[in-house]
């Protein structure tokens, strides 16, 4: 249980950044970090450790921009690493499971702003892990658009190239691409 008796409780609250891949999730977690940062509030940021696309503990965006982060197992190391902290980033939430939603709201409960970037959908178009709820839980959510690699208009689904079933596959544009609605389902009709 998270217990902070610095905090009074007041002005936390939560903020979700979401979208398909390659439409600037990470870099705007990232923008928005540290512009915090600057300001000299405690700042804590998180990611998943089975994410070592870039790097084994920084958060890097597509375009190289990069934060330190601590990566973590699970949602319970971020309750015990989060003590003391005003702003709480989280990275690739959809990795973690229905846990980190608890986290986010107990954190936004003791006053901290909690800022959370993920896949909303996984490759199949579907709702990916813990978004959903904790875009349902969330005061701001902020939905960012890739650009269609087939058609050139706004892309909400992550293609996966490969025909690999398992719902996590760590991948760049080797693996995905952003399709807009009409590409995405020509080309999976399964979907």
């Amino acid at each position: 249980m998270f217990t902070d008796p610095q905090r009074n409780g007041k002005g936390g609250w939560i903020e979700v950044i979401s979208g398909c891949m390659f439409s600037g999730k990470t870099g705007e977690l990232i923008r928005r970090l540290k512009r915090v940062q600057v300001t000299g509030q405690n700042v804590e940021i998180f990611k998943p450790a089975m994410d070592t696309r870039y790097d084994v503990s920084d958060i890097v965006s597509h375009d190289a921009t990069r934060i330190r982060s601590t990566p973590v197992e699970n949602h319970h190391e971020i309750l015990l690493l989060a003590s003391g902290m005003d702003v709480v980033g989280i990275d690739e939430a959809q990795f973690f499971d229905a846990g980190i939603v608890d986290v986010a709201e107990q954190l936004a409960r003791h006053g901290v702003r909690i800022i959370v970037a993920g896949l909303d959908k996984d490759y199949t178009g579907k709702p990916f892990g813990p978004m959903p709820l904790l875009m349902a839980r969330a005061e701001y959510i902020t939905k960012l658009h890739a650009i269609c690699v087939k058609c050139g208009d706004n892309a909400s689904y992550s293609n996966r190239k490969p025909k690999i079933d398992d719902q996590v596959l760590l991948g760049e544009k080797d693996v995905y691409e952003p399709l807009c609605r009409s590409c995405f389902y020509e080309k999976v009709p399964h979907a």
